[in-house]
């Protein structure tokens, strides 16, 4: 199917007065020229992907319910994504995952958005990314392909574009990384990557599959303008080296960024106990800075904060949408760039901001 995607056409920004500047964009980028391999693989995604972790959760995000409401909404930030020209999902078998009471896994309902949306129109092309759990009793490279088989009948696929090891293994990564290594020689994925892999292991898991002559593709990441913890412990520098690319995920900080956040108004649920009244207090003066920005380019605070990643090169960010308002903000952030100094402006601003704690799978 072929889409365009205008830089203009998906900034729902509105001001009084904006001075309105094309910013190394064209009118119309094809889907094509938006899209980039995922390390040394021969898998190409869209510059910018959606994470699908909140759809079907109930254990961190939607107030702890999902209901029919939440599921039309999911089902619309899908197919706005699709139309506007963003097909790279990322989900996991934990996202929604049947230990929370009311979930509904996320694989199942990529699945039965891909499902739908092909009966509508057979020609659309998704590439999906899921992940597997290193839970402890898992063990040995059978465990890596039996997950994967189940993540399969849940998305309803004969195979996906990218299996990623969510996090590191209290013990038996070495059969994990066989398991992925087989998966791509089975022919079940595309291309394999790992996710919250300090430099290490991640040199580690690139130098075994390489042994097998299979790229490692993708390292992902909590990553955004106010947490760049992958710069300062040499993830990003490793990833750039050895030809990985960082996937990033939480880049607009899980919402925070986006503005719509104060001190008056923090977020519900467990974020609001990481995003304080005093963080956001202290985060007014970049997110001021952000919206100025914006202002020059008729792009939102959200559209400014996945420019800023993208600008990082070689870093696919992947936001969570809830819905297709969000869905079609997030391709805004495509087909423009910002300047070198704004790009160092707002990561000066950013430095003095002290980061929040990370997930704490981060430090296996």
């Amino acid at each position: 199917m072929a889409m365009h995607v205008s830089s203009a056409g998906f900034s729902i920004f509105s001001h009084r007065r904006v001075h309105r500047v094309r910013a190394v964009a064209s009118e119309n980028v094809s889907v094509e020229e938006q899209k980039v391999k995922l390390g040394a693989s021969e898998l190409k995604v869209t510059k910018l992907g959606i994470g699908a972790w909140s759809w079907g959760d109930t254990s961190y995000w939607n107030n702890f319910e999902w209901d029919d409401r939440k599921m039309k909404a999911a089902k619309n930030a899908f197919n706005a994504s699709v139309d506007g020209g963003i097909t790279f999902f990322d989900t996991a078998e934990v996202y929604g995952s049947r230990a929370s009471f009311g979930a509904i896994n996320s694989e199942t309902l990529l699945g039965r958005f891909i499902k739908e949306r092909k009966e509508k129109d057979p020609e659309v092309e998704v590439a999906v990314a899921t992940k597997f759990a290193a839970l402890p009793w898992r063990l040995g490279r059978q465990s890596v392909l039996s997950a994967l088989r189940d993540s399969l009948s849940r998305l309803g696929l004969s195979s996906v574009e990218l299996y990623q090891l969510h996090w590191p293994g209290v013990w038996g990564n070495e059969g994990y990384l066989d398991g992925l290594g087989d998966a791509v020689e089975q022919g079940l994925v595309k291309a394999v990557g790992v996710s919250n892999y300090r430099e290490k292991r991640l040199r580690d898991a690139y130098e075994k599959l390489k042994k097998r002559g299979i790229p490692l593709a993708s390292n992902q990441v909590n990553y955004s303008l106010i947490y760049r913890a992958a710069e300062e412990n040499g993830v990003k520098a490793t990833c750039d080296e050895l030809g990985i690319t960082l996937i990033a995920y939480s880049p607009i900080a899980q919402g925070v960024l986006t503005g719509k956040y104060t001190p008056e108004n923090i977020p519900t649920g467990p974020r609001g106990q990481i995003y304080t009244r005093d963080f956001l207090t202290k985060l007014q003066p970049l997110l001021n800075k952000i919206k100025g920005i914006g202002e020059k380019y008729s792009k939102t605070p959200t559209q400014v904060a996945l420019n800023w990643l993208i600008t990082q090169d070689n870093v696919v960010p992947i936001p969570g949408a809830k819905n297709a308002e969000q869905a079609m903000e997030f391709a805004g952030a495509l087909g423009w760039k910002l300047n070198d100094d704004e790009v160092t402006e707002l990561r000066s601003l950013a430095s003095e901001i002290k980061p929040v704690t990370g997930f704490p799978v981060e430090n296996l």
